[in-house]
This record gives C-alpha cells, sequence and structure tokens, in this order.
C-alpha cells in the first residue's frame, strides 16, 4: 500500500518532512478493522508529533501519523462484533499506532464509528477528532446536562477545528448561551456561522466579555493556550463554574486562583481512552454514532473548509503549513 511519513523530525519546508514510501498492508486480528481510507483530515496534534516525535534522530522506518479518517471496513479481526465489511465507517484512532495517512489502516472497532449517511466522505473525515474532543469535553470532563441549558460558555479558539464543532454542540445540543473567540472578520464570521451568540476579540479577554455584558461566564473551554489566557478565565468564571482545557501548558498554572470561587478544571484528551484501554472505551464509538445521526438529521453540520486531492507528501505538507500558521478556518482534508 501507499503511505506518507517521515524519518525524522523536520521544518515543513524542508524536502523530507514528508516522505511517500510503499509497503505492505496490515492484517487484522482481535477488534481491528482494515479500512481502505477514502479521506483524511488534518489536526494541530499531528504537526506537533511530527515536529517532536523524531528529533535528533532517523528512523529506521518512516512514522505514518494522522488521526482523522473515513473509509470502508475491507476485513475484520475475529473478535470484531459492531462491523462487517463494506461497512462506512469514520473514527480518529489511537496515537500510539500507525495513523491514517496511507491507503489502509487498522483501527479498533470500539473508537471507530459508522460514517454519517448524508456526509460526503471528506465532510465526514474532517469531523471525527473534533467531534469527540468537543463532545468529551462537554459532557464527559465538565458534565454538562439538562439543568445547565441556557448557561453561558467561553469557547477560546471558536473558529479551529476543534472551536468551530464545541460552537455547535454547545449551543444545538446542550442548549448553552456561546461566548466565542476570534479576531479577524473573516473567523469572526464563521464562528457566527456555527451558532455563537456573541464573538470577542481574544486579545484582550476580559474587557471584551464584561463589554458585552458579562461579569462571569459560567463554564469556559481553552482550545487555544492555558498559561496564556489562565489569568482571564480565572477572572472571568463564574463562582462554582468550571474550566476546562485540551492545550496543556507550558509552564504550571496556578490552581489556587480557583480556590476562592470553587471551581473545577478538568483536562481533556480524545487519546485518553485509546491510550489506556479504558473500561468505557467503547463510548468513542456511541459517540460518534450519536453524532453521525446528528449530521443526518441537519442538527451539527461538518467544519470542512479546504479540500486538496490526492494522497501524497506534498499534500501532506500543504495541509500541515496551513495548521502550523495559526491561520486556519475549520478543517482541512485530503481526499484520496
Amino acid at each position: 500500500m501507499k503511505a506518507v511519513g517521515f524519518k525524522t523530525s523536520l521544518p515543513v519546508e524542508a524536502a523530507d518532512s514528508f516522505i511517500d514510501f510503499e509497503i505492505p498492508a496490515p492484517e487484522p486480528s482481535g477488534h481491528d478493522l482494515l479500512v481502505k481510507i477514502k479521506a483524511i483530515s488534518v489536526n494541530p496534534v499531528d504537526y506537533k508529533i511530527r515536529q517532536n516525535s523524531a528529533k535528533d534522530t532517523v528512523l529506521d522506518m518512516p512514522r505514518i501519523i494522522g488521526w482523522d479518517a473515513a473509509g470502508i471496513v475491507e476485513a475484520a479481526g475475529g473478535a470484531v462484533t459492531l462491523f462487517k465489511e463494506g461497512d462506512e465507517v469514520y473514527y480518529a484512532g489511537d496515537i500510539n499506532k500507525p495513523g491514517s495517512n496511507a491507503e489502509y489502516q487498522l483501527i479498533d472497532e470500539r473508537i471507530a464509528g459508522n460514517k454519517p449517511v448524508k456526509l460526503n466522505d471528506a465532510e465526514a473525515a474532517a469531523m471525527p477528532l473534533t467531534t469527540l474532543t468537543a463532545w468529551e469535553t462537554l459532557f464527559d470532563r465538565m458534565r454538562i446536562n439538562e439543568k445547565d441549558k441556557g448557561k453561558t460558555i467561553l469557547i477560546i479558539g471558536g473558529a479551529g477545528g476543534v472551536g468551530s464543532i464545541a460552537i455547535q454542540i454547545a449551543k444545538k445540543i446542550a442548549g448553552l448561551q456561546v461566548i466565542a473567540t476570534a479576531s479577524r472578520p473573516e473567523t469572526v464570521e464563521w464562528c457566527k456561522q456555527q451558532g455563537a451568540d456573541v464573538v470577542v476579540n481574544h486579545k484582550n479577554l476580559i474587557s471584551e466579555v464584561r463589554n458585552t455584558g458579562f461579569k462571569y461566564v459560567d463554564f469556559i473551554i481553552d482550545f487555544a493556550d492555558t498559561s496564556l489566557y489562565w489569568d482571564a478565565m480565572a477572572e472571568l468564571v463564574k463562582p462554582q463554574g468550571h474550566i476546562a482545557s485540551i492545550t496543556g501548558a507550558a509552564t504550571p498554572v496556578a490552581l489556587n486562583k480557583l480556590k476562592g470561587k470553587s471551581v473545577s478544571f478538568s483536562w481533556e484528551s480524545m487519546f485518553t481512552r485509546s491510550t489506556f484501554q479504558t473500561t468505557d472505551m467503547t463510548e468513542q464509538h456511541n459517540i460518534l454514532n450519536k453524532a453521525a445521526a446528528l449530521f443526518d438529521n441537519g442538527t451539527l453540520k461538518t467544519t470542512l473548509n479546504k479540500t486538496l486531492h490526492g494522497l501524497g507528501a506534498s499534500n501532506l505538507k500543504e495541509a500541515h503549513r496551513l495548521q502550523e500558521s495559526g491561520k486556519a478556518i475549520g478543517k482541512t482534508v485530503i481526499v484520496f
């Protein structure tokens, strides 16, 4: 099968930052599905892994990354019960296994979902990682439920891949009043299209939020930079509120700033369930199927914004270059 990978961590402009190569297609066993991939999308985790996982070394075999795909099940392992050959699937994958930048991939059935019928391959491939991340943040980490309808949420990084679908889920599923951050005319408009009630500039976050009439907000999710926005989040969150983040922190954050308000804080990593083979690992299968129904009935919409055509090093470079620029709006997809 054809695949695209890298042997060493290089700047995306370097000739060998990605290389095309051929390897035998893998064979499924256990809970594995062998998927013939039709489309993939690129997320910030992709370029971060490319930049950092093979520093100061040259791998014997190129590493295949990529954590979003849509495709067709060609074969299944002996323990598979959720799918059969010919099923169309979409999924975000496992960070510790070979990724989706290839013609074929093995994926555990418990973290794959049935592809939304009304989305094409590109539209579907755009959605798994960001949808899982947003869904888990809102409902598994922050435990938002029916009693929270009408409360306020601030989403920092509203026009990015996760922010875009988080706005939709927070507004249309959780019934929250959504404040999103964006700073350019095109990103402000994008956030409004996703359903944000209010869009504010992240550069003066406290004053921007308060100038719209909100002294405090019930929930805050950071999809941009935990350390950079920590003080602003601690100030803006309502007493007994909840903050969550997916971005990590380069330096320790001062949790004691949340103590006086009795504020909760949660990290979210979409890869936790697959990495640790948690007992509720199949919940990602369930979430993706719930989301598929919501895409099919029009409640949620794809956040696909740019499509490239053809599996190859040049297109992976272009997609990574766009992600690294910090200017990406919604999702970038490569159709094979």
